[in-house]
């Protein structure tokens, strides 16, 4: 089988008696072919994404631009930042910034995904700014981090007396918001970001596709594996289908109070992937109310690990805490390199028996001897296996973790687009910095934090 293989193996009864039976999975087979029709007559943004040529077409239309600069900026947060930063992670080398220029001969590659000042500072003193792109993305250009880190931006351009024209992209909303309104006024480049695509789904559209494509990696790829992907989670047999099976034994274990999703790659290059899904997974399913307005607060917590290194902080709380957690582990076959442990030290039986063995063998042997832990005590876990990293595979994994979430949206119950939570914390900020038209709730903060009863050691 080309692509991603799912190992269930460990969530069923047979194995782990917290697991789910057949019967419970089989019980769900009505409903989520009526899920799945749904999903593909509702046709969400997210679905049609890969059979869209033209955001592959305007991207590549800019590559030569792009790839010209020494340094590209991403400016962007949550779900402009995330997906960038598994794709860099995962699709170029770890050590990609400090490669010999000549080496790599494409620019720099920073994302800077939130407004602390040590952050944003370190970066702008890594760049020169007349040869670094900055790629402010943000649909509404309202959003407070990427608008603050683009006036920085275009404010150190002017200061060097270039023109912001020449220097910056936005990635938006293509007939609305205040970045459209400036490009128009000012003849700035600009990409579209779907309207109908939410930020956490928006990876495979160009606000993913430039970073992407500044660092060379094969966007065609990435598309051909969610493409492919598409054909794997539209079939209706829930045993024959990855993202329906996931999302049914996820929401029979949720409700069975294990509340939480940890996922954990055993790879460095793996590692974001699991931040990109953990927003995916919060934003979409943590709600108040369901479709019908009555108060559920659903949601399943998504928890971050990597191992090995996780098995030594939080791997004996896997073992032996409560039964609330759910695990998957992202396995990788083949390595882009490997190290083999040199024979040192014979005379030790502590030490020999690595001699002469890879990294690569014994990272994998670490996932067994965990995931083997996880399993005798009884914690229900699965695996996601890449045969190797590569911009097909990852592609199928973002399609498949995207079209699981709506899955169990529905299973839910909710709505699994709308993020409403995260707006009273907006409104805040904007009141806090003095947004006109905030007046009022700036009020209401002050008189919220002089009346609260302070205890402060």
């Amino acid at each position: 089988m080309k692509g991603l293989k799912f190992d269930f193996s460990n969530l069923f009864r047979e194995n782990v008696n917290t697991g789910v039976t057949s019967e419970e999975v089989n019980a769900f087979q009505e409903n989520v072919s009526k899920i799945i029709d749904e999903i593909l007559e509702e046709n969400p943004g997210f679905i049609k994404v890969p059979f869209t040529r033209k955001w592959i077409d305007r991207v590549t239309d800019l590559k030569s631009w792009i790839q010209s600069f020494e340094s590209v900026v991403v400016l962007g947060i949550g779900g402009s930042a995330l997906g960038n930063l598994a794709l860099q992670n995962a699709l170029n080398p770890l050590n990609y910034n400090s490669m010999d220029s000549k080496k790599r001969n494409l620019p720099k590659i920073f994302i800077v995904d939130n407004v602390d000042p040590d952050l944003v500072s370190s970066v702008l003193d890594q760049i020169n700014p007349a040869t670094t792109l900055f790629n402010v993305i943000s649909k509404s250009g309202t959003t407070a981090e990427a608008m603050s880190n683009y006036l920085i931006a275009r404010g150190i351009l002017e200061s060097y007396g270039l023109k912001p024209q020449e220097n910056i992209l936005f990635t938006t909303d293509p007939e609305n918001g205040i970045l459209r309104k400036i490009a128009l006024d000012e003849g700035f480049k600009t990409l579209e970001i779907p309207p109908e695509v939410g930020g956490r789904f928006s990876v495979l559209t160009p606000v993913g596709l430039v970073s992407a494509i500044a660092g060379n990696i094969d966007i065609i790829d990435l598309f051909n594996g969610a493409k492919d992907m598409y054909e794997r989670v539209t079939v209706k047999n829930i045993m024959e289908n990855p993202a329906a099976l996931n999302a049914v034994i996820h929401y029979i274990l949720n409700s069975k109070g294990f509340s939480m999703s940890v996922m954990m790659p055993y790879s460095n290059r793996l590692f974001l992937l699991a931040d990109w899904y953990r927003q995916l997974w919060a934003e979409s399913l943590g709600k108040e109310v369901n479709l019908k307005g009555e108060k559920i607060n659903a949601g399943q917590t998504p928890i971050k690990a990597l191992g090995a290194t996780d098995q030594h902080s939080q791997v004996q709380l896997y073992n032996e805490g409560p039964y609330d957690k759910v695990f998957t582990f992202l396995k990788l076959e083949k390595f882009q390199r490997d190290i083999t442990i040199p024979k040192i030290h014979g005379e030790f039986d502590e030490l020999s028996y690595l001699g002469g063995a890879k990294l690569s063998e014994l990272l994998n042997n670490e996932l067994d001897g965990t995931e083997y832990a996880i399993t005798q005590h009884n914690r229900p876990n699965m695996k996601v296996i890449f045969p190797e990293i590569n911009a097909y595979n990852v592609g199928q994994f973002f399609y498949v973790y995207e079209f699981t979430t709506a899955i169990m949206g529905k299973l839910l119950e909710i709505d699994a687009y709308n993020q409403p939570g995260v707006e009273l914390g907006k409104k805040v900020t904007y009141a806090l910095m003095g947004r006109k038209g905030y007046e009022e709730m700036a009020k209401k903060v002050n008189e919220t934090k002089d009346n609260k009863k302070k205890v402060i050691i």
